[in-house]
């Protein structure tokens, strides 16, 4: 699967395109005109609002993945990066990967569900992962919000009781700061993950004073990582903090902060970081030499 955001400007949804070279289209009429008559011309086009599914005359039973064939090896889906080093580069998932790190976060946060999570990212970025596959595995509420809205009062939205998990963007949680009163009594959710840009301190100083159950947690990791490779929980205060750190490898997961020569570098030294264990996706799509 590859991941196309009708929301996204029209010519970088036909470069996504190209570069995948998808054999099937599923797209509803937001999708068709986003990305325009000629892009779909030649694709085989599932349309997701027609009257009878394309798949009504198929068995409402999941087929045998042995049957087909389809190992933890095979691809989860393909997901692009920001390109903001050039050119978006599609990302490998095996399904490996993802058992791997749903088993971390599921274990993290969604062992006693209630409420499940609320979907705040665009399906385009990798870090919706974790809130949109967290609750189904786990058994619990996955809420949908209205894709024009980008992010609401989670104390309107939850209606009395609180979500397992939380998780947005540092801009995402400065917009997310002005909307939620200092009055508001129980907290929106039982646990706040923040992650994808570098987290301001005195954005999560503010939960902290508002809401001191809640569990803050730092999240880390490239798409090439497989969403999140490390993460750390916020328990003290972080008044007068210039940063937060990123924490810990999650599960099955090793971090390495290497100098030039490939070598450890001294405790508190500058270097660069390489990750690696089970989360470390299979590479760029028709790229090995970027690999």
């Amino acid at each position: 699967d590859v991941p196309l955001d009708p929301a996204y400007p029209s010519s970088r949804l036909r470069q996504l395109l190209d570069d995948a070279g998808p054999r099937r289209l599923l797209c509803d009429a937001a999708g068709r005109a986003a990305l325009g008559a000629e892009a779909i011309a030649d694709l085989s086009v599932v349309d997701l609002d027609a009257a009878t599914p394309a798949w009504a005359d198929q068995s409402a039973d999941d087929p045998d993945p042995h049957a087909l064939g389809l190992t933890a090896r095979h691809l989860a889906y393909v997901i692009y990066t920001s390109g903001s080093t050039g050119t978006p580069k599609g990302v490998m998932v095996e399904h490996q990967h993802l058992s791997n790190y749903l088993q971390w976060s599921n274990r993290s946060f969604y062992k006693r569900t209630s409420n499940g999570s609320p979907v705040t990212h665009s399906m385009s970025f990798d870090g919706i992962v974790t809130t949109l596959f967290g609750p189904l595995l786990a058994g619990t509420k996955l809420h949908l919000l209205d894709p024009t809205v980008q992010i609401i009062s989670l104390g309107e939205l939850k209606k009395g009781q609180a979500f397992d998990l939380v998780k947005v963007t540092p801009s995402h949680l400065s917009i997310l700061n002005k909307k939620i009163d200092d009055n508001e009594g129980q907290p929106p959710t039982k646990a706040l993950m923040v992650g994808g840009e570098a987290l301001v301190p005195a954005d999560m100083q503010l939960w902290q004073r508002r809401f001191p159950n809640v569990r803050l947690i730092n999240h880390f990791g490239p798409t090439e990582a497989t969403v999140g490779c490390a993460a750390f929980e916020i328990t003290g205060d972080v008044e007068g903090l210039t940063s937060i750190p990123i924490g810990r490898p999650i599960a099955n997961t090793r971090i390495y902060l290497l100098d030039d020569h490939g070598q450890p570098v001294p405790f508190g030294a500058v270097g660069e970081l390489y990750i690696g264990g089970a989360g470390v996706a299979r590479g760029y799509l028709d790229r090995p030499d970027l690999t």
